[in-house]
């Protein structure tokens, strides 16, 4: 995905943003839990070209479920 707002530092970033549709913060966030950007020696961390540092899966994972809690703001559980 090319779009700036895939540009982010972490993935909550993705999952807060405002004018996003929650299927595009799913599909930026899929593509970032994909083992395709694991980083090598260290499976549980992410490096997708679009993160300037890589994040870790659990991270990731907390985000995406973090999209369709009825209320409050996404956050770790």
């Amino acid at each position: 995905m090319s779009q700036p707002f895939s540009r982010y530092l972490h993935p909550f970033e993705i999952a807060r943003h405002p004018s996003l549709e929650p299927e595009v913060k799913r599909a930026i966030l899929a593509t970032w839990a994909s083992d395709w950007h694991a980083v090598e020696s260290q499976p549980a961390m992410r490096q997708s070209p679009e993160l300037e540092h890589p994040v870790h899966i659990d991270d990731v994972l907390a985000a995406l479920r973090s999209i369709d809690k009825p209320t409050g703001r996404p956050g770790l559980q």
